[in-house]
Order: structure tokens, then C-alpha cells, then sequence
């Protein structure tokens, strides 16, 4: 597990950027009339693909199919991805004009030092396959050295804790935003180690699982026979069964959610009494941390166990662990047989993707992830228009006073509540597109000939940068997500919602397209992300970015049933024969996709200002709404994936997106005229309205 992924883990991300907050008393602006499209949209005559509808579907039926039927059987998935959605042919068109830019910046002459020539020969370096070939393991040997040469506990725990190894062990450690003191970072202490995605595939008896354990000592045979071990099967076998060990002492995962069970401050000396025995003087020497006197431990009481474990487990037997985990964080820079063995099980096994992904479409993911700031600023200079952010700041104003209204209409939140969410609401800091500042790579050494140590010196500067700021305070310019990236999130402890520039493309948002196709799809998701403030976890930091509790008691007892109604419906749902959604896992996603299709269509009845929406090609403005919705969650994706995302994913998979949304959404029966024995029909009072 990358140091930088526990600390987003830690936190849900870290950034902000500067915005005058709304004031409470302050008179409602009036609102902007909607804009007639100033060209042809991207998608359709309205921004929404008819032709991808399936009219021999019943809405009340299926939605999901109802509105993308068609495309979902007309559309393939590409041999080299295990998903095909609205979010990957975004991602797809990113890649490719980065490809494009950073195959320029390759073959010129860039100054040395510069964020062009980092970016290129970052790229240029991954992307030689003969050179990394004829070194052949020489680049990985250093590592395996320096496990060889451990001789105790205390020397296993140094090479853990090695910022440029970044092997992972059964305690980690991260830096991140503090979440009861947003303004300073601290070291965040959480369990890890483990090598399948999450403890179920270790401890589940299903023979699905026990499949994909047999397949897993199988593969890491064959990777220990690529490092020339002589009993390979037998190094399988004792990484497996440590693993499992690691696995019955984590937290299950929904458990993990639960922010203030994760917030737990301790001194460096009750280190020592959380974690006995585990060497803390040896780990937190070899990542610079040694002077900190404050941690934040997350999952409390699997560190005792964790560390005698540690303890009673043989070096060697560390030892073995280690030169597989090695081998795996840098197959995709080792040798081809390497490469090839890693994807077969991870990709092709675990996946269910059928062929590897072309190396340039490769380099120019690892270069994001090395240098993704320098990447970022040329690719927004060429691809972002200015206009789309004052639009997207237009919507995300309407989105704020929708949720001030329905805040406002709310039954079951007491009136002091009210306040501090509206003052919560007010304090929302949107950033959208990119960052103000971007990240300085001026102490990070790439060369063109070295993709090994590019990536060990990209992990150790990303390390540093984090360690030298711990005393400083927090930087609220900083942002989570490269803007290349088709995503978005909300931070708690900044209380702000980032957009970066790859997600406002179509169909997400389009200038030209019809405002209830924009509000429906990037509203919902602009409504999304701000209804995580609101949600199970997000609503237990104030307005400050605080972790505390700012609701009574009565508020909490009626959030509380609503919530765990809302759980129970998405339990039930089953994705794949036997799998069910986990309602909790999934509950804080799912209350913000209801919270923000709710909100956004509130703020679509704003834009209107009054005015009647238009009816275009037979469709009044709530069908077009709702389709905008639909529209971004058309998605293919494979049973493997499948499978993995509802055992560690906390989104449901987009069906349950779509149709375990609308199902609540009383305007959603209206539009489609949905009634009492369609499948999807709830009756009105089996609806869950939170928002």
C-alpha cells in the first residue's frame, strides 16, 4: 500500500482553494435564466444520446436498461479494460492527448530541470522495453539485498518504513490532514500488508474465493521461480498463510468507515502500549518520523495483535514476503516474463481483463502518477477553457442554494441543527478544473534511462514533501486529484468539493448542451459531493472541518432511521448470484447519489426561474433531467471487477446507481408515470428522503 494512498485513506484527500463564503443573512440572489445553447452539443440534438435508449424496457422496470439499453448491448468492452463507462471514454480521451503531448515533449530538446523534461523522460524511460529488458532484475537487486540482509525484526521493520522501497507490512504509516485540527498534518498509524484486495478474500469459503487463493499461490510460485528462489512453491505457500494471518486481525471494511472509531491520538510512548513489542524506535527512525510525539491510530485494537504477530513470524519467513512484494511493486519496470506474470493474475485472474494495456497507455498512467502535477498544468493550458469554470461555478451556486431550501423544508432536523448545517452549507469551497499552485518538482531527480529508480525516487520525494510540512500548516491550495483525472471528491476536514477539469467534458457537462441534461448530469454530481458533508460520515465535521458532533441527539435518532432504511434497500440488491451490496459499506456513496439527484433537480427548478422547461423532441425538462443522470452511469463492466468492487468498493456498481436512486425520488414517478407493479415502484411511504 503507496504511503500517499494511506493518507488519502486517512483523510478522503486534502486540498481547498479560496472562496467568499455565503453569508446566512444574506438575500437570496436572484436566479440566472437558463442560457440557450450557444452551439451543436457534443451528444445528440439536447446533450443526451437517444438512440442509446431501450424503449422495450419499462422505465418502472429498469431504468438503467430503459435509458441505455441499447448502448449497452451495441458497446463492447475494449480487450484491455474491465470497465466501459461514461467515466472511461472520458479517461480514454485524456489518455490520448496525453500520449499525443508527452510523444512531443519526448522528441525535443527540453532544459534541464524543467517540468517538460521530468515529464518526458518520466515517459520516455517507461516507455523502453529493450532497455529495461537487457537489465534484465540488476535495477531490483539493490532491494533484494537489503532484505537478504536483515537480520532481526528491528532490520524488517527498517526496510518496511523505507520511503524509497515503499514495501508494505502488516502496520503502516501515513501523513494527513488532521481531522479534529484541519490546520496541521499528522502521522496516521493503520493496518496493511496484505496482497488480495481485501481480508474477505482470504477468509470466505465460497469456492470463488478459494479459487482465487489457489490461483494466487500458483501465480506467486511462478514469480519466485522469475527471482531464481529454489523451493518456490514453498515461499508461495508461506506468504499466503501470513497474509491470511494479517487478514483475521484487520477490520472489516464498513467498520473502517466509521470516522470516529478511526481517531484515536496517542503520544509516541503509548505507541508502545497500543503495538507491544512492534519496533517503533527502528520504523519510525528509517521514514524521518522519529522526533513526532503526536499519531493518529486508526483501527485501535488490531495493532497488538498485529504486532505480535510481527514478532513471533521469523525474519526469513519476513524475508520471503518481502522479495515477493518487491518483485510486485515493480513488475510493470521489470522484464517483460516479469510484467507478463503479475498481469495474469492481478489483470487477467483477479480483473477479468482479457489483455494487457498497450505500454504507451501504461507510461502515460505512471507518469500521471510521478509527476501528475507537471503533466496536469500542460494539459489544462491546452484543454481547459476558462469559460467552463464560471459556468460550472454558476451551477455549483444553484446547487447551494437548493440545498439551503431543502435544509430549510426538513421534518425531521430540529431548527439549532439547521443552523450550523446551513453555516456548514455556506462554508462549501468549490475548486474547480485546477489547482492555483502546482506542486515543485525542482528536488526530484529523472532521468531518461533509469524507470526503476524514477519510480523510488518519485515515491521517497512524495514521502519528503509530506514529512517536511508535518509541523507546518496545512496547505488548503493543495488538491488530491490531478486535474486530468475523471473524478471528483469532497474533503471534510477543508469542507470543500473538487472538480477536476477531465470530468467537465461531456456527458458530464457541455456549454451547448440543454441546462437539464447539465443539471442532471455534472448537478448530480456537484450535488454528490457536496451532500458528503451531509452524509453518515461527512456530517460528523462541522463547518470548520472539525470532527465532532454539532447535531442533538434527536437529529441523530431520526438521520439514523433513514439511513438505515436506505442501508437495507441496497443490501438487498445483488449484483452477481450470492454477492449482495453491503449497505453499509456503500451507505455514505449512496446517501450522496440521492442527496445529490434530489438537490440538483431542486436547482434545475431554480435555473428555471419561474419560467415553464421546454419540451424538446417530446421530452419535458424532468424526462431530460433524469436521462442526464442515467446518462453518466451507462457503464460495461466485467463479473471479476464486478465481484472485487462490491467486496472494497464503497460506490454500489452503476445499475444500483441508477435504479436504487429514482426508486426514491418522487418526481421520477411523475416524469415516467411509474406505477404499482413496475418493478422498481416503491410506495411513497417505503421512500427514503433525507435531502
Amino acid at each position: 500500500m503507496r504511503r500517499s494512498a494511506i493518507a488519502i485513506a486517512a483523510c478522503l484527500a486534502t486540498a481547498a482553494c479560496g472562496h467568499a463564503p455565503v453569508q446566512e443573512s444574506a438575500a437570496p440572489a436572484a436566479p440566472a435564466a437558463p442560457q440557450a445553447p450557444a452551439a451543436k452539443p457534443a451528444i445528440g440534438a439536447f446533450g443526451f444520446d437517444l438512440a442509446g435508449r431501450d424503449s422495450s424496457v419499462k422505465p418502472g422496470d429498469d431504468f438503467f436498461r430503459y435509458a441505455g439499453g441499447t448502448w449497452l448491448t451495441t458497446n463492447q468492452l475494449p480487450s484491455d479494460r474491465v470497465r466501459w463507462g461514461s467515466f472511461d471514454v472520458l479517461a480514454a480521451q485524456a489518455e490520448e492527448r496525453i500520449h499525443t503531448m508527452l510523444d512531443a515533449l519526448a522528441n525535443q530538446r527540453n532544459a534541464p530541470g524543467t517540468n517538460d523534461q521530468k515529464a518526458a523522460d518520466f515517459y520516455a524511460a517507461y516507455l523502453d522495453s529493450a532497455a529495461i529488458e537487457a537489465r534484465g532484475l540488476a535495477p531490483l537487486q539493490p532491494t533484494l539485498d537489503a532484505i537478504a540482509g536483515a537480520r532481526t525484526h528491528d532490520d524488517v521493520a527498517r526496510l518496511i518504513a523505507r520511503p524509497d522501497l515503499d514495501l508494505p507490512g502488516p502496520i503502516g504509516i501515513g501523513i494527513s490532514i488532521d481531522q479534529k485540527d484541519p490546520d496541521r498534518y499528522v502521522a496516521v498509524v493503520t493496518h496493511s500488508g496484505l496482497g488480495l484486495p481485501e481480508r474477505e478474500y482470504y477468509l470466505r469459503e465460497d469456492a470463488q474465493f478459494q479459487d482465487i487463493r489457489r490461483k494466487y499461490v500458483e501465480h506467486m510460485t511462478r514469480a519466485f521461480a522469475l527471482l531464481g528462489e529454489r523451493e518456490p512453491a514453498k515461499s508461495a505457500q508461506a506468504v499466503l498463510a501470513l497474509e491470511t494471518e494479517i487478514a483475521k486481525r484487520h477490520w472489516v471494511i464498513a467498520k473502517r468507515r466509521e470516522r470516529e472509531l478511526v481517531y484515536n491520538p496517542r503520544t509516541r510512548a503509548e505507541l508502545d502500549v497500543v503495538a507491544p513489542g512492534f519496533p517503533w524506535a527502528a520504523t519510525l527512525d528509517a521514514n524521518g518520523l522519529a522526533k513526532q510525539e503526536r499519531f493518529i491510530v486508526r483501527e485501535l485494537d488490531a495493532m497488538a495483535p498485529l504486532a505480535q504477530l510481527f514478532r513471533r513470524t521469523p525474519v526469513a519467513t519476513w524475508q520471503t514476503y518481502l522479495r515477493y512484494h518487491a518483485l510486485r511493486q515493480s513488475a510493470d519496470v521489470l522484464p517483460k516474463a516479469v510484467d507478463d506474470e503479475f498481469f495474469g493474475f492481478f489483470g487477467r485472474t483477479l480483473a477479468g481483463q482479457p489483455e494487457q494495456r498497450a505500454r504507451w497507455k501504461r507510461a502515460v498512467a505512471a507518469t500521471n502518477g510521478g509527476v501528475g502535477d507537471a503533466v496536469g498544468a500542460a494539459y489544462v493550458a491546452r484543454w481547459f477553457p476558462a469559460a467552463a469554470k464560471a459556468q460550472v461555478l454558476e451551477l455549483v451556486e444553484n446547487l447551494r442554494r437548493a440545498y439551503g431550501a431543502r435544509i430549510d423544508t426538513l421534518t425531521w432536523m430540529s431548527p439549532e441543527t439547521k443552523v450550523v448545517a446551513k453555516r456548514k452549507l455556506a462554508t462549501f469551497r468549490p475548486k474547480i478544473g485546477y489547482p492555483d499552485k502546482w506542486k515543485d518538482y525542482s528536488a526530484l531527480d529523472v532521468r531518461r534511462d533509469d524507470p526503476f529508480g524514477n519510480d523510488a525516487r518519485a515515491q521517497a520525494w512524495d514521502w519528503n514533501r509530506r514529512l517536511a510540512r508535518i509541523d507546518r500548516k496545512t496547505d488548503r491550495d493543495e488538491w488530491g486529484m490531478t486535474p486530468q483525472t475523471v473524478n471528483a471528491y469532497y474533503n471534510p476536514t477543508f469542507n470543500e468539493v473538487v472538480f477536476p477539469a477531465a470530468i467537465l467534458q461531456p456527458p458530464f457537462f457541455d456549454p451547448a448542451a440543454e441546462p437539464a441534461v447539465n443539471y442532471g448530469g455534472i448537478g448530480a454530481v456537484i450535488g454528490h459531493e457536496m451532500g458528503h458533508g451531509f452524509d453518515d460520515q461527512g456530517a460528523k465535521s462541522d463547518e470548520r472541518g472539525v470532527l465532532r458532533t454539532w447535531w442533538n441527539e434527536r437529529d441523530v435518532a431520526e438521520f439514523t432511521k433513514l439511513t438505515d432504511r436506505l442501508a437495507a434497500q441496497y443490501g438487498g440488491y445483488e449484483p452477481l448470484p450470492g454477492l449482495k451490496i453491503n449497505g453499509r459499506l456503500t451507505l455514505g456513496e449512496n446517501i450522496g447519489d440521492l442527496g445529490g439527484i434530489s438537490v440538483a433537480l431542486e436547482a434545475y427548478r431554480i435555473s428555471l426561474a419561474g419560467k415553464p422547461a421546454p419540451v424538446i423532441d417530446g421530452l419535458t425538462g424532468e424526462q431530460r433531467f433524469f436521462f442526464g443522470f442515467s446518462q453518466i452511469w451507462r457503464e460495461l463492466i466485467r463479473d471479476e471487477t464486478l465481484r472485487n468492487r462490491v467486496l472494497t468498493d464503497p460506490h454500489s456498481p452503476a445499475r444500483f446507481r441508477v435504479n436504487g436512486v429514482v426508486r426514491n425520488v418522487d418526481a421520477w414517478y411523475d416524469a415516467f408515470g411509474v406505477k404499482p407493479g413496475d418493478a422498481l415502484y416503491l410506495p411513497p411511504e417505503q421512500r427514503v428522503h433525507i435531502w
